[in-house]
């Protein structure tokens, strides 16, 4: 007999059928099985749409939806949003891999809070040079936000939480997203940015957990959007999501949150940009990333935000652009 589910998974994906097998067997691997899972497949050309409806066809706990037009990452997870009818809300990419035990975690973890968001850690899953995936260790930034454990925190108390901005890290009441209002940004790359922020800023309490929640992949082709920063126009939607995440944190009344932010970009996102830009044929690239980072580090100055002293140089040719 099937239990109640608790919380629902929602699982958008368009042309990963190399990786989306992988991805669900993580998930029917979990230790916890009071889930509910939402595919959505945004008009596949590959072997997406056969997976997705075998794994349908095959577990009463999946329910799969299908765009005949592709609409996004955004409005996959909008309209699969409308649908959950449980407790609890967590999102994962199909062409990622979800750890045996984070389900556990971190429903576990709000089980027994009553917190209204679990955020956890992930690591990068790169391909070697023979193809092969292996997963990374957990980087700074995301040790910062999630590590040490803490029950019932707030974004004032733990500002660094701001620095986990992707969508499928977290676990969180889905009473919470209807209160809010919550929905993500459609049409646009870096759809979660905006969320992620807003969901810290309206939840009275927080979760984190130190635990590899997920394996984010790094795909061997580069077709990821993460890594196709180097177009002008995902580099647009790049720097609109964390302008507009830091203004949600900005309105929201939290300035150590804010700093934080900040700080993290200047020191790990825009020096990553500035190594594209210096190679890039289209100068809109530079103009583009030139005015974010004056605008950002005129901000860090005046807000008293401490860098990097290593960023400094990258920074500095960035802002002369």
């Amino acid at each position: 007999m099937m239990s109640t589910p608790t919380v629902t998974v929602i699982v958008p994906g368009r042309d990963v059928g190399a990786f989306a097998e992988e991805a669900l067997a993580s998930l029917r691997a979990q230790t916890r099985t009071d889930f509910r899972v939402i595919l959505v497949d945004d008009a596949s050309r590959d072997a997406t749409s056969e997976i997705f409806a075998a794994a349908a066809a095959q577990d009463p706990r999946v329910t799969l939806l299908r765009h005949e037009v592709a609409r996004g990452l955004g409005a996959s997870r909008n309209e699969a949003l409308d649908l959950v009818d449980t407790p609890y809300v967590g999102f994962f990419d199909a062409d990622d891999i979800m750890t045996p035990g984070a389900l556990d975690a971190l429903v576990g973890s709000l089980e027994e809070s009553d917190s209204d968001i679990a955020v956890g850690a992930y690591v990068r899953l790169r391909a070697d040079a023979a193809g092969h995936y292996a997963p990374g260790v957990v980087q700074p930034w995301v040790a910062a936000s999630t590590s040490p454990a803490r029950r019932r925190t707030t974004l004032a108390e733990h500002p660094d939480v701001s620095g986990n901005i992707v969508a499928w890290s977290k676990v969180s009441r889905t009473d919470l997203w209807r209160r809010e209002g919550l929905r993500f940004t459609e049409d646009k790359a870096y759809e979660d940015q905006i969320v992620a922020q807003q969901l810290y800023a309206a939840a009275d309490a927080i979760d984190v957990l130190p635990d590899v929640v997920v394996q984010w992949r790094e795909r061997a082709d580069g077709t990821s959007i993460t890594q196709r920063r180097h177009a002008v126009p995902v580099l647009r939607d790049y720097l609109d999501g964390m302008r507009d995440g830091l203004a949600v944190l900005d309105a929201a009344g939290h300035p150590a949150a804010a700093r934080s932010r900040v700080r993290l970009i200047l020191d790990m996102d825009v020096p990553a940009l500035v190594r594209v830009a210096e190679h890039h044929p289209d100068d809109a690239y530079r103009q583009l990333l030139g005015a974010f980072t004056r605008d950002l580090t005129d901000r860090a100055v005046r807000e008293d935000v401490a860098l990097e002293g290593a960023s400094a140089s990258l920074l500095a040719e960035a802002r002369a652009w």
